[in-house]
């Protein structure tokens, strides 16, 4: 087991360009001191630098530092593309071995939607939309994580007081996109 009976896991995924780390960046913001955000982009791109599939060393990188952050008495935030057939079964076993809450959130959005989102961003003049399509994913439920979607109505603020409400958090801050 890990973690503490007050601790929180959120784990947030979805296709690039959804949403997710805003999510992730705003959950902090709301909550500044004691939240560690688990980035799947900056663990298995900027760090460790390697491709993304199952058995990458990204899978288990993720999981050893959430670990480690919840056993610390950090409250975490795992945000990340994760797809199911890689990520699903170790997402899985962090919420089961968690003694605290655990809420795990994914935005199902259309491919339209996604490269809206997408041009959006800062790194859209290093990313094409072609790219992005080619990562995306329709649908990428992972079974074993009972998931809460964000569809495309859900604004970032409404997703925010979701995840508050749903772990017993109050803002501490106030919403800035």
């Amino acid at each position: 087991m890990i973690g503490t009976t007050h601790s929180r896991l959120i784990i947030i995924r979805g296709n690039s360009g959804s949403g997710k780390t805003l999510l992730a960046h705003a959950i902090r913001q709301a909550r500044p001191r004691g939240v560690a955000i688990i980035s799947h982009d900056v663990l298995r791109r900027e760090i460790l630098h390697v491709r993304d599939g199952p058995g990458a060393l990204s899978v288990g990188y993720i999981d050893l530092s959430a670990r480690f952050a919840l056993e610390h008495g950090l409250h975490v935030v795992v945000e990340g593309i994760l797809h199911s057939e890689s990520y699903g079964d170790m997402l899985a076993s962090l919420v089961e071995d968690h003694r605290g809450v655990s809420r795990c959130y994914r935005y199902d959005l259309d491919l339209e939607e996604t490269l809206r989102r997408h041009r959006t961003k800062v790194l859209a003049s290093e990313v094409s939309e072609e790219q992005v399509s080619s990562w995306y994913r329709p649908i990428d439920a992972a079974g074993a994580l009972p998931e809460f979607v964000f569809d495309a109505t859900v604004s970032a603020e409404s997703a925010l007081d979701a995840v508050l409400s749903d772990v017993g958090w109050e803002r501490e801050t106030e919403f800035l996109a």
